[in-house]
């Protein structure tokens, strides 16, 4: 599959990025002499970070091409992202060329945050081609994207564009009405006018106003959204509540939203110096990397709560899940990832507790495959670890891909002995690990003799594993 970008900026690069982790060749089509810089630099970053969003390794990448030849970026393409400057004529002009070049059917999607899907359609050559497709940046790490069409879009169209971005990892919004700016940007915008304000009138600096989002309501609205926050703020009594108590102060001069502060030269430079004072010691690379490293924290802790964005996450990683598979003449192959940001320590490898972390889920991923894994659990049995054998052998390091192969060593009455082998890509071993496990009453909560019948797959990986070599170091039995 082949995405066209036009116009490599950050929103663009991070497009190409998105495409081009997922497994798609892109071609990025822009005339600024840096783009070349501009564009592999954002995508370096998103090699570093995207992948260790999942727990299951992303497809091969894809091949990048940075051109300022907008129809060969168009040609052959089985979707054209725009991401051009604001500006409707210029976007137009986009349009004319590519589809003069691209298929008939080929989507045409527009990063804009502002204009609506018929403003940006009229004097098209095939309108229902285009849509709005608005990301948020970083585009390769947040999942939200805005998905807007107008009467002249078929719903086919429209299916087959979501479909297309479920593809590289992306929620798509479905907006059903056209209206300016979307639904996210005229939040954002009510925000940054009382903000402009804040500054304007010396009420706020930058950086008080930036603590009261980052360390007060932006961690609630990460994981639960606005209403939702607000729901719970009602108490037990709930959203009606909250309105009853709340809802009037609204009626109170808190705000200026229906006033905007002129942006002269005196605010911009206020802003702008504050802006130094607060982070300009830092690059913008370097601020990018802080960013993306906690964002990937953040998701990866709403992942283990199953919640908000964390439950996309989730749903990611299992249709990417690995598929065991017969015949069992090898050891299986349990895990396949990239090493995570925040697994690594000052050192500048993993920490030791995720090497345990990852031969826990590839036992996890064993028992699933052998019928014993949650649906098992659920008929009141299941294997607890008793004893675990770690053997550190080789460095394991930030954007590594790894891969956990795991080998029955024994299936005997109640006991279960596991051997699991981390690899790095290039196969040489970083670590070991040996499981001894008993299976056990959950009911109960001791440990008991399974039925022979229900735990037959067992035994038959059990079997077939018993010609195979054994590692050199064992430590049980």
């Amino acid at each position: 599959m082949k995405a066209a970008v036009v116009g490599g900026g950050v929103i663009g690069g991070g497009w190409a990025a998105r495409f081009l982790l997922n497994g798609w060749d892109v071609h990025v089509c822009d005339p600024d002499p840096e783009a070349k810089r501009k564009v592999t630099e954002v995508v370096a970053n998103a090699r570093r970070s995207l992948p260790g969003l999942l727990d299951e390794a992303m497809p091969d990448e894809g091949k990048l091409t940075i051109s300022n030849e907008i129809s060969a970026a168009a040609l052959d393409a089985d979707w054209i992202q725009e991401s051009v400057p604001e500006r409707l004529a210029l976007k137009r002009a986009v349009y004319g060329e590519v589809q003069k070049i691209c298929r008939p059917g080929t989507t045409i999607a527009s990063s804009t945050s502002g204009f609506t899907p018929s403003s940006l359609q009229e004097g098209a050559a095939q309108p229902g081609d285009i849509v709005v497709a608005h990301p948020f940046n970083p585009v390769y790490l947040l999942p939200l994207v805005e998905l807007v069409g107008s009467d002249r879009n078929s719903e086919t169209a429209m299916d087959k564009a979501q479909r297309t971005l479920e593809g590289i990892g992306m929620k798509p919004l479905r907006i059903g009405k056209e209206i300016d700016a979307h639904i996210a940007d005229r939040l954002l915008e009510a925000v940054w006018r009382e903000a402009l304000w804040l500054v304007k009138d010396g009420i706020a600096t930058t950086s008080e106003i930036d603590e009261a989002i980052r360390l007060g309501f932006g961690l609630r609205w990460a994981q639960m959204g606005l209403f939702e926050t607000y729901r719970i703020a009602g108490g037990e009594q709930g959203m009606e509540h909250f309105i009853a108590q709340f809802g009037p102060a609204l009626k109170f001069p808190w705000t200026r939203l229906t006033d905007v502060p002129d942006l002269d030269s005196d605010l911009v430079k206020k802003i702008s110096d504050q802006s130094d004072a607060q982070s300009g010691s830092l690059t913008i690379r370097e601020l990018e990397r802080i960013r993306d490293n906690n964002i990937v924290a953040i998701l990866r802790g709403l992942k283990t709560q199953n919640y908000g964005a964390g439950r996309h996450l989730r749903s990611l990683d299992e249709k990417s899940a690995i598929k065991l598979q017969y015949p069992l003449n090898a050891p299986l192959m349990t895990a396949d990832r990239v090493i995570p940001p925040d697994w690594t320590d000052y050192n500048g490898h993993v920490n030791e507790v995720y090497y345990l972390e990852i031969f826990s889920k590839a036992t996890d991923r064993f028992l699933e495959f052998a019928k014993c894994g949650p649906d098992y659990a659920s008929e009141g049995y299941g294997f607890f670890t008793v004893d675990t054998r770690l053997r550190y052998l080789s460095e394991a390091v930030e954007g590594q891909r790894v891969r956990a192969f795991t080998q029955c060593l024994m299936f005997k009455g109640k006991k279960l002995h596991l051997h699991h082998t981390l690899k790095s890509d290039g196969g040489r071993d970083l670590a070991t690990g040996e499981h001894f496990l008993l299976h056990a009453d959950l009911t109960q909560r001791k440990t008991v003799e399974p039925n022979a019948k229900r735990v037959k797959p067992l035994h038959e990986i059990a079997n077939a594993h018993s010609g195979l070599e054994k590692p050199e170091s064992i430590s049980f039995g």
